[in-house]
């Protein structure tokens, strides 16, 4: 007979402990968000997945405390791939991922390099932080319903080992639970896109004979021969990873096959086989109610060398829970947390477009995508723009995407990073938003404005520049931020810039006040 128990009421349930849940809750608790994560396994997949993570994710996680847990990699490193017969074969040539662009990325764009490390080894570091922050992990925990009402959600939950049931209350659900998500089918709602490509076998193995191919900078490989063609790529630590279409007639010999692919007899010790689903789809809302879809439950994307799925969904999970952390602590109103779907869902999309418009998938396009512009690297990972009724001045006619470098400052898109002086240390300017909104302004009047309203019901941090910062003679604030010597700018807790002036108004107290009402929505 099966037991019932009624756990403790949580801020926030989070359907899902794999990449995006475990952000989300750490992203989360670190502000003071009671959480609890439901995750259906006791451990991470056997397979690794994703293992590139860009800069801006690094930045999250920077923010979130842990980034010099993570190893990272100069900003310069890219992804390679090359045309080949197999590994130790022939090499005929290298694809690009956004064609004619040259330039690399730049170390003074970010603060952060990007990080070349598997899921599987990434999980861990976020279930040890999120749990150090006071999110409660439950592992072997399965979702089976749910229900929601004007007060909350009401979730009913199975203990895998044991069969007890739980039931769990919480204001908030974020449904982090992958591609065929359970709590975006119970919420009734559709996908579009590109739709289904190919189901993939894969096959992740060791070889260490394989490594010294390494040595020129090639990580993946397109092998193409006469009856069989697969993709081959290293996690990096010594893994190694076959991925074929199952409808090719293979046989069952793992090692042969992957020692085909490799071109020679070489000694392989297979780990561990897989089978997954290659699509675009993007849902058709983000939320609903009080639940909201993050990670591939709202953006099913492929693999691609500019990070376009665990990625997207970590800066979901950034940009979601320092709302959520504001309405459960009564400082925002709930209408805030709309603005979720109006900022990400397009961003989704974006990123759609952008994978299937370049060369990796085009042909999965049929050509319907030719008139998409394509966006650089940078434009993609560090320049788009967000646009919601909480970021006044991002007007509909600017691009989706644009180099850093030409935002200067314009709201909806992230902030500059500039090294600056304050506190008596050198710190990023994107170190200056991460718990709160921030003004920076030169001008006095701006900063006494904001100083002189305090308390919790006024989220915002004043520091002067020149003053408590002090940005470098070539960067400027004015030139990095696009304001004149009198004028300011908000920034919200996500390093996106929500509002900036121009100049210093008559009654800069009042300016301020509407300013913050809007992007903040404060209750």
């Amino acid at each position: 007979m099966q037991n019932h128990s009624l756990s403790h009421d949580s801020a926030v349930l989070i359907i899902g402990g794999s990449l995006v849940g475990l952000s989300a809750a750490l992203f989360l608790a670190r502000r003071g968000v009671a959480t609890i994560v439901i995750e259906k396994h006791h451990d991470s997949a056997p397979h690794p997945r994703a293992m590139g993570f860009t800069e801006r994710t690094m930045e999250h996680y920077r923010a979130a405390g842990i980034g010099e847990r993570i190893a990272q990699v100069p900003p310069q490193a890219r992804l390679r791939r090359v045309r080949a017969d197999s590994l130790t074969g022939a090499w005929r040539q290298e694809t690009e991922w956004t064609p004619g662009e040259t330039q690399e990325r730049r170390a003074s764009a970010s603060p952060c390099g990007g990080a070349a490390i598997a899921q599987d080894s990434l999980e861990p570091i976020l279930r040890s932080a999120a749990t150090q922050q006071g999110a409660d992990l439950r592992l072997g925990h399965e979702l089976l319903s749910f229900q929601q009402d004007d007060q909350g959600v009401t979730a009913q939950v199975r203990v895998r080992d044991s069969g007890a049931l739980v039931t769990l209350r919480a204001a908030y659900l974020i449904g982090a639970d992958g591609a065929a998500s359970p709590v975006r089918t119970a919420l009734g709602i559709e996908r579009q896109g590109i739709g289904h490509l190919r189901t993939l076998r894969s096959i992740l193995f060791r070889c260490p004979g394989a490594e010294p191919y390494l040595a020129r900078g090639i990580t993946q490989f397109d092998i193409e021969q006469p009856g069989f063609k697969c993709f081959l790529t290293t996690y990096g630590d010594g893994r190694w990873a076959l991925m074929f279409d199952q409808t090719q007639p293979v046989g069952d010999d793992l090692v042969a096959l992957v020692r085909r692919a490799l071109g020679q007899d070489l000694a392989v010790e297979v780990l561990a086989t897989g089978c997954w689903e290659l699509a675009g789809r993007i849902a058709d809302r983000f939320s609903r109610g009080r639940v909201f879809l993050a990670g591939d439950a709202a953006h099913q994307l492929p693999p691609t060398r500019g990070g376009f799925g665990a990625n997207t969904g970590i800066d979901d999970a950034a940009n979601l829970a320092w709302k959520l952390a504001m309405v459960v602590q009564a400082r925002s109103s709930p209408l805030l947390l709309d603005t979720y779907d109006e900022e990400r869902r397009p961003i989704a999309w974006l990123r759609h477009q952008q994978t299937f418009a370049r060369p990796d998938y085009a042909h999965w396009a049929k050509g319907t995508l030719e008139h998409v512009a394509l966006f650089g690297n940078e434009a993609m990972e560090l320049g788009q723009l967000q646009r919601s009724a909480a970021i006044p001045g991002a007007a509909a006619g600017l691009p989706p995407a644009a180099h850093p470098d030409q935002w200067a400052g314009q709201p909806g898109t992230r902030i500059p990073h500039v090294w600056v002086e304050g506190g008596g240390s050198t710190l990023s300017t994107l170190d200056l938003a991460t718990d709160g909104f921030v003004l920076l302004a030169r001008a006095r009047g701006w900063i006494d404005a904001a100083r002189a309203r305090t308390g919790p019901a006024w989220p915002l941090r004043a520091l002067q520049v020149g003053v408590d910062i002090v940005f470098p003679a070539d960067a400027s604030f004015e030139h990095r931020f696009g304001v004149g010597a009198d004028g300011a700018v908000l920034v919200r807790p996500d390093a996106l810039i929500a509002w900036r002036a121009s100049g210093l108004p008559a009654d800069p107290a009042r300016t301020l006040a509407e300013a913050m009402k809007q992007v903040a929505m404060l209750a």
